[in-house]
């Protein structure tokens, strides 16, 4: 701080200063002319002065140009094939220089000791990395209470890197009495840090409950009303534009049309997209459509940026180009077109005038523990035991039914004339297995195997017992991913490497992985858009109607166990 005022002074030289560009004042939201200095990674001065010393510095000419700040992802999910630092290094070079993320895969892999390790070394990157502590696992795991104890999840809650508690999937419990949750919610907001819902569909009475009850903010309203009553019943509200539910554009329809004039309460969310929806950006993408849609520019900007930082606490650290900020600042050539020309994050140039090239990655991760997965154990015939009666119905992507089975599942092959398929959900320790069927995911494809879902247990599907044996014998020679065969082949392998869960290349090659795969499953019957998170959701107890998870095959309303997990 005091080589900052140093600066001011006229003793120190900034390390970069932007000049003479076009910078939203986001408190003011006003567009003002200006010379940005900088000193490594901080913002020291935005005004019309020049330092009285800066011959260290680096001087970039601004004219013509408009700087708005850093882009403020509030609620990624940074394990959807990729890894939290090949997704940070993507977004950064379409202008997306902070992301609040999602903790739940660290509670299923690490202790927290090597997660903390592991935060500590993403926060080296030069983009911004915050984190939620999750109160519940959004799936029924046979030791729940191993991975959300009160002293686990009071650890993540005093984390200085750890800045809200949610996403809160389990708000039926909380509204049921779970005076465990009630506690944890308390000592969040006790440590000043905020409670992200999940209430898809909730009504007014249930809102107020919960916001009764500590939650802040929700991003799960799909219409303007929606929306309105959240922000009338004193809520953040998250925007949402991810590749299951795109709603942003709708959504900001309907709030003009309801005469909507105040956007400071809002945010926009990709809400963790698989890898091809963030093609052309993350953020920068959202902002796109604001603009489109009508939004006033300085809010468009604001509400991917500084909005996000105030609710959260962060503003006197990001968020805003000011005298103390981060330099994570975003240089456009157009106001209109949000997509970067040049890209700052704390004060390192992640690009300039174009985007790089993959950046290499510099987080050791197998000293972290996450690492190819070593199967000790395998997978037989035997397993391949079919005889509960109910099985998966896919309605889309991530809404499942019950169906009754009528499919002869006992025998090798499923004929191809009906849409029914093998279905099982095996340990990743290979200690249980849960055996079904699944209907509406594929009309042909002999065997998928998966390790990356929803607990990090091991997903099949298929028509054929052995091209599913083939298929996880491919996958345990990976160390971990997702593959399909078919007729005895190997058709498509996505390795996984990083625990079973992530890959370990750059996105742009994850996302023509991803595209072949989603062609693949599609032309063998998948009738839907986003393959990737139907099989992440077949665990996943926060979505209706049946799921299945370590704990047999469950009904999610009644939260009843109706088939449990088998004993291998």
């Amino acid at each position: 701080m005091r080589e900052h005022v140093a600066v001011m002074d006229g003793n120190v030289s900034p390390t970069i200063i932007l000049k003479n560009g076009m910078y939203l004042n986001t408190y003011t939201k006003q567009w003002q002319q200006a010379n940005i200095w900088i000193l490594c990674d901080r913002i020291v001065y935005a005004g019309d002065a020049m330092p009285e010393k800066y011959d260290r510095a680096e001087v970039i000419d601004c004219s013509g140009q408009y700087l708005v700040p850093g882009y403020m992802e509030p609620h990624a999910h940074p394990f959807q094939l990729y890894n939290p630092e090949s997704l940070a290094h993507h977004g950064a070079e379409y202008g997306t220089t902070t992301f609040i993320n999602d903790n739940l895969l660290w509670n299923f892999l690490l202790d927290k000791e090597k997660a903390f390790s592991l935060l500590n070394a993403l926060d080296r990157l030069p983009v911004s990395m915050y984190w939620w502590a999750r109160l519940d696992s959004q799936t029924a795991l046979q030791k729940d209470e191993d991975l959300f104890s009160t002293s686990s999840v009071m650890s993540w809650l005093q984390h200085p890197s750890v800045i809200q508690g949610g996403e809160l999937t389990a708000w039926p419990s909380l509204l049921d009495g779970d005076d465990r949750l009630l506690y944890w919610i308390q000592e969040a907001k006790r440590l000043g840090k905020p409670i992200e819902g999940h209430l898809p569909g909730a009504s007014e009475r249930t809102l107020t409950k919960m916001k009764l009850l500590g939650v802040s903010a929700d991003h799960e309203a799909i219409t303007g009303k929606e929306v309105m009553t959240r922000l009338q019943l004193g809520y953040q509200v998250g925007l949402r534009y991810s590749s299951i539910r795109p709603d942003l554009p709708n959504l900001i329809d309907e709030l003009l049309a309801e005469g909507l004039h105040s956007f400071d309460h809002l945010m926009m969310t990709t809400d963790g997209s698989t890898p091809g929806f963030y093609e052309n950006g993350i953020m920068n993408v959202c902002v796109a459509i604001a603009i489109d849609r009508g939004i006033p520019l300085p809010d468009a900007y604001r509400m991917a940026s500084h909005n996000v930082a105030a609710y959260y606490g962060l503003i006197e650290e990001v968020g805003c180009i000011a005298p103390g900020r981060l330099a994570n600042i975003n240089i456009l050539e157009d106001p209109n077109h949000p997509t970067p020309a040049g890209v700052l994050a704390k004060g390192e140039w992640i690009h300039k005038d174009h985007p790089s090239n993959e950046t290499v990655s510099s987080v050791d991760w197998s000293g972290h523990d996450i690492q190819p997965v070593t199967f000790n154990w395998d997978l037989t015939l035997d397993d391949m035991q079919f005889s509960v009666p109910l099985g998966l119905q896919l309605i889309n992507d991530v809404i499942i039914k019950a169906y009754a089975i009528n499919t002869d599942v006992t025998l090798d092959v499923i004929p191809d004339n009906n849409d029914d398929a093998f279905l099982m959900l095996m340990d990743r320790q290979g200690q249980w297995r849960v055996n079904t069927a699944i209907k509406g995911f594929t009309n042909r494809l002999g065997g998928l195997a998966s390790s990356y879902s929803a607990s990090g247990d091991i997903v099949f599907i298929g028509k054929c017992k052995q091209d599913m044996l083939l298929a996880w014998q491919r996958m345990k020679e990976l160390g971990g991913g997702i593959v399909a065969a078919h007729d005895g082949e190997i058709l498509f392998e996505l390795p996984l490497p990083l625990s079973g869960s992530m890959f370990a290349g750059g996105m742009r090659e994850l996302i023509e992985k991803e595209k072949t795969l989603q062609t693949l499953l599609q032309s063998f019957g998948y009738p839907f858009d986003d393959p990737v998170y139907a099989i992440l959701f077949l665990s996943s107890t926060h979505l209706p109607y049946i799921r299945i998870t370590q704990q047999g095959i469950i009904d999610v309303k009644k939260r009843d166990v109706l088939f449990p997990a088998t004993m291998r």
